[in-house]
């Protein structure tokens, strides 16, 4: 019984997470037929050159190829040795995996699963993608902070970006919706617990955690003194990602120019980088729609971009996105991400 009610499980947050898109794009095709936004659209991406577009597709795929870089240092740090050509492949298969396929697997779990499936120290290598996944966001964030804080916030005033009463008045003011989201929160906790599944879930998770806890916080301490003991591989990780984001958006800056959208790279870098913050949140696939959303609700309404050209820059950046994921489409069918490309190393770790 517990695994078909673990499938139904599945299948309910896959059903959840694809209605999700469903809503977004139908909601994106109405808004679009309402007078002449189709044709303006049609308008602005007339203006993209295709040359540069092409560029961009080259310097994404590029970053992924640094994203890959960036695990594969941590994977050495933990004495877990890949060919870096293997974790390239394995980055660009769970993009692939992440942006067309609406599964539970996303590309984390792929880079994990072929990992552990190859060394001892399987909780060690499936550390390193939390790491990566943690040192990629943080910075993500640090880079939306320092350019805000930097170059935008004095210029906030004249485009809606500084809130005018504190955080403890928008809180106040907002309370209700955190009401609303506790009361959510309370209601599925009730709903859970007077299931009897839910129950026999619930007691089966405290009894493993107890099991299995100590160990696991044994473990997780000797893992995280590696890392510490080690500064400069978690210093390249984060200087890695930097550069590559700060690549990226700018030239989803330059595109952005290309298509009538005439502001300042600071406020992509922001505004990107926020966007992709929220776009990690697992509640659609491969973040689309709530990217989308995120991105042309803040050219829309913060920097008062035109509609249609901000719509074509953000739809324009999904285009890269599923185009550069094709190359996973490739390495998958080509049996390039199998086993045999691993080769390890238990006992030298990185100097």
């Amino acid at each position: 019984m517990k695994k078909p009610q673990k499938t139904k499980t599945k299948y309910i947050f896959l059903v959840l997470r694809i209605a999700v898109v469903a809503a977004g794009i139908t909601w994106a095709v109405i808004w679009l037929s309402s007078g002449q936004r189709w044709q303006n659209l049609l308008e602005t991406y007339k203006k993209m050159n295709l040359l540069l577009f092409a560029a961009i597709l080259v310097v994404f795929a590029l970053g992924q190829v640094l994203v890959a870089l960036r695990w594969w240092i941590l994977t050495k740090t933990q004495a877990i040795v890949i060919s870096f050509a293997a974790a390239v492949r394995l980055q660009f298969l769970g993009l692939f995996y992440n942006n067309f396929l609406p599964g539970s697997v996303g590309g984390d779990l792929i880079r994990a699963w072929y990992v552990t499936k190859h060394t001892e120290k399987k909780f060690e290598a499936a550390l390193s993608v939390f790491v990566d996944r943690v040192i990629g966001l943080t910075s993500t964030l640090i880079i939306a902070c320092f350019f805000y804080n930097v170059f935008l916030k004095g210029q906030a005033s004249q485009l809606n970006l500084r809130p005018k009463t504190g955080l403890i008045d928008q809180i106040a003011q907002n309370k209700h919706i955190f009401l609303y989201v506790l009361g959510a929160l309370l209601l599925l906790l009730v709903i859970f617990l007077s299931n009897k599944q839910g129950r026999h879930a619930l007691k089966t998770f405290v009894s493993k955690l107890a099991l299995h806890g100590f160990s696991l916080l044994n473990r997780l301490k000797k893992a995280a003194l590696i890392y510490c003991t080690k500064p400069l591989a978690i210093f390249q990780a984060f200087a890695l990602t930097v550069f590559l984001q700060i690549t990226t958006i700018t030239a989803f800056w330059v595109l952005g120019k290309n298509l009538g959208i005439h502001l300042s790279v600071q406020y992509y870098y922001v505004f990107f980088t926020m966007a992709w913050v929220l776009g990690s949140i697992p509640v659609s696939i491969g973040g689309a729609v709530v990217v989308e959303g995120a991105l042309a609700y803040m050219f829309i309404n913060l920097a008062s971009i035109q509609p249609e050209n901000a719509l074509a820059l953000v739809f324009a950046q999904r285009i890269v996105w599923m185009i550069v994921s094709l190359l996973g489409a490739a390495i998958h069918l080509s049996g390039a991400h199998l086993p045999k490309d691993f080769s390890i190393d238990y006992q030298n770790s990185i100097n």
